[in-house]
């Protein structure tokens, strides 16, 4: 049997929706909910997830963001000096977070919790005073190491006096609840090697895809073809998709330079990347390296909007640079039935299995080379694609998801 057969097994047993109570979720999200990429996506979905078998869920987050529909959002005031917020780490998010404690402890007294639900470390910490004002569980909802995402976005240095003092607070956090839930097995092994968690307190539960949306039999030929009349994309070349932040460390760089390197051999491809912030610095940087011809930026791809955007492409690429972080932007890749190139980490190992096409991590030469071969092999991008499709169908469901997530939440309760 070969890994990509082999599905995660999960820690507790599904639950059974007939005999369990409605639960009353209060999810605390650090973060500017709803925007279109990431960790955004999973709370979303495990919200849902969580409606559709009755429970109620209220999401304390900032006050920007999208609201969307079924959902109840509560959001704090905005900082008087800061209309805005940058993706990413920044002093400002501090001030944000001291505002978000607060809103926290209003709408927790308000609402009544069953179950206090933190994303991320900064909603972990929130969530347990909240947690603890209530007398109720806390469960976090683990998504990456946090000093390893301040360093990926260059805001703390890992060899610099303030890097020893936020390991501690990520250790003291990662303490406090109750149970943690992991994005993967990565997450996993790093909460148990290098904090010393207790296994008995970590449930694995990668991200998932919406394989109903995500399905490429809602996007025909010609369909597809307005769409790129649209975009200004080429109809008579092979399209390398991308969608999520346009980021150095999510490897948008080595994007360009792998499409320079295209460019260079005589290698016929058209580059479509979708997502933001920073779209006028790449679009420079693409003019830089003379391969603005055969890239186009979309900008913001709504998230409503992303399964016709995605469906253009005929190889996916996710060159992440992070060994910590998920990479839920994957599933949505596989369920699009994308064979994907991926620079190989733990995390998109244990997503794709033996179905990625790998290069070594931060490697732009074998990057740019498993894109060329996939481009020049129809078929293998075909059954590649297939494959990864019956594999989010098949292991990385919603619906699964938030029948364990209910379970644990049940056995927290009791």
């Amino acid at each position: 049997m070969t890994p990509s057969e082999i599905a995660p097994t999960p820690r507790y047993k599904a639950v059974d929706t007939a005999v369990t109570r409605p639960l009353r979720i209060l999810m605390v999200a650090p973060t500017s909910f709803f925007s279109d990429y990431g960790g955004h996506i999973r709370i979303l979905e495990e919200t849902r997830a969580l409606q559709a078998l009755g429970h109620q869920v209220a999401i304390v987050t900032y006050y920007k963001g999208s609201d969307m529909p079924g959902l109840d959002i509560r959001r704090t005031r905005p900082l008087p000096w800061r209309t805005d917020y940058e993706v990413g780490s920044s002093r400002h998010k501090l001030a944000f977070d001291v505002l978000l404690a607060g809103q926290s402890l209003v709408e927790g007294w308000r609402y009544g919790p069953d179950i206090v639900h933190g994303h991320m470390h900064e909603g972990a910490l929130i969530g347990s005073m909240v947690a603890k004002l209530l007398r109720v569980p806390l469960v976090f909802d683990f998504q990456g190491s946090l000093t390893a995402e301040m360093v990926d976005h260059k805001f703390l240095n890992r060899d610099g006096r303030g890097y020893s003092w936020a390991f501690r607070l990520e250790k003291y956090i990662n303490t406090l609840p109750a149970a943690i839930l992991t994005s993967s097995r990565q997450a996993t092994h790093l909460l148990q090697d290098q904090f010393n968690i207790p296994p008995s307190c970590l449930y694995p539960l990668p991200d998932c895809a919406d394989t109903t949306r995500f399905n490429p039999d809602h996007f025909p030929a010609d369909m597809k073809q307005r769409l790129k009349a649209q975009l200004g994309v080429p109809t008579d070349r092979p399209i390398v998709a991308y969608l999520g932040l346009l980021t150095d460390y999510q490897g948008i760089p080595h994007l360009l330079q792998a499409a320079a390197h295209l460019k260079h051999t005589g290698g016929l491809a058209h580059f479509l990347i979708m997502g933001y912030p920073n779209v006028d610095h790449y679009r420079q940087m693409a003019q830089h390296l003379d391969v603005s011809d055969m890239v186009t930026f979309t900008g913001k791809v709504e998230y409503r909007d992303a399964p016709a955007f995605l469906s253009l492409g005929d190889v996916a690429v996710a060159p992440k640079m992070s060994a910590t972080e998920g990479s839920g932007k994957l599933l949505n890749y596989m369920a699009l039935a994308q064979p994907i190139v991926a620079y190989d980490s733990p995390v998109h190992r244990e997503y794709l299995a033996d179905l990625g096409v790998f290069a070594p991590l931060g490697d732009v030469a074998a990057f740019t080379q498993a894109i060329a071969d996939l481009l020049s092999d129809p078929q293998r991008r075909h059954q590649l694609g297939r494959q990864l499709r019956q594999r989010a169908t098949a292991v990385y469901s919603w619906q699964r998801a938030g029948e364990e997530i209910a379970t644990l939440y049940q056995s927290l309760t009791k």
